[in-house]
């Protein structure tokens, strides 16, 4: 590989936020898939792909319908549940959305959803996570993206769902359906988190660039390590923002032995200036300990 780009954007196409789940010697990447159509009308979808090698990907497979009051898109993570995968993501509303409107964001009805699966190929029809509650109506949830499910480090059956919402908010579940509201903590976007060695490492997205906090406890976090660019300053296609990265712990793995980072660039515009729903791509890097990063190309000649 001589580039980090895995799925490169252009004009009419973006590939956002990944998620990936490595099972069985198979890496499965789900993302962001944004289309600029013939009528110039703009869809986003949640779309999958898979690979041995990170070199050669199965054909891009759309998941969620279209629809441009729902949008589904920003696939968290998937978690094995029981006898069935569970897949978290989001609605992203931008009704009436075309070309010449670029960017336009979501509105105030995004929410947070779940998926299921037996084969990680055939999924269900996405179920609302009514993380502040049962009792709290829709309506009165508030605005939330970028769900992230993980697995308690104490308590074997306890779940927690991280969403962006004031910063990062944390909710509970035995059984990521009746959910408890917890807390939050200041954050930017796209949450990811690692349990290692007693400790939640959390992944995110502030303006520009990924960032990563420390908990032993979600209540008390504390900021580490330096703000994650990679080679954003010599990467046209990703000058205009690198962002929403998520991260793998195969150091154990024979084949790659490394933490894994997937994340998307933007560019050469700044989302705000138009790149946002076009010229966006999903790329790769790779680390020893979360800090210092390699990808394919380092050094080589800006492409």
């Amino acid at each position: 590989m001589q580039s980090p780009i895995l799925f490169r954007g252009n004009e009419r196409t973006a590939y956002r936020d990944p998620a990936v789940l490595f099972y069985r010697n198979t890496l499965y990447m789900f993302f962001t898939l944004v289309r600029v159509e013939d009528d110039g009308k703009v869809y986003s979808y949640t779309a999958m792909s898979q690979s041995k090698d990170l070199r050669r990907w199965s054909p891009v497979r759309i998941l969620t319908p279209r629809d441009q009051r729902l949008d589904f898109s920003s696939p968290g993570n998937v978690v094995w549940v029981g006898k069935e995968w569970v897949l978290c993501l989001q609605t992203y509303p931008r009704p009436d959305y075309t070309a010449d409107q670029m960017p336009r964001f979501g509105t105030g009805d995004a929410r947070i959803f779940t998926m299921r699966s037996r084969d990680l190929q055939h999924w269900s029809t996405p179920e609302l996570l009514r993380v502040k509650g049962p009792d709290v109506d829709e309506k009165a949830m508030g605005r939330m993206i970028d769900p992230y499910l993980l697995a308690d480090k104490d308590e074997p059956g306890k779940w927690w769902c991280f969403y962006k919402q004031a910063g990062v908010s944390m909710s509970h579940s035995t059984d990521l359906r009746n959910w408890t509201f917890f807390g939050r903590t200041e954050s930017g976007e796209n949450a990811c988190v690692l349990v290692e060695n007693g400790e939640y490492i959390l992944m995110h997205s502030p303006k520009n660039g990924i960032a990563l906090k420390r908990s032993t406890d979600l209540k008390t976090w504390r900021d580490w390590g330096s703000l994650i660019t990679l080679g954003q300053a010599q990467w046209p296609w990703a000058k205009g923002r690198l962002t929403a990265g998520a991260v793998l712990n195969l150091k154990q793995n024979r084949r790659f032995g490394k933490y894994l980072l997937f994340f998307h660039g933007s560019g050469p515009l700044t989302e705000e200036a138009g790149d946002f729903d076009k010229n966006a791509s999903i790329g790769i890097a790779w680390s020893d300990d979360l800090q210092r990063w390699d990808w394919p190309g380092k050094g080589a000649v800006a492409e």
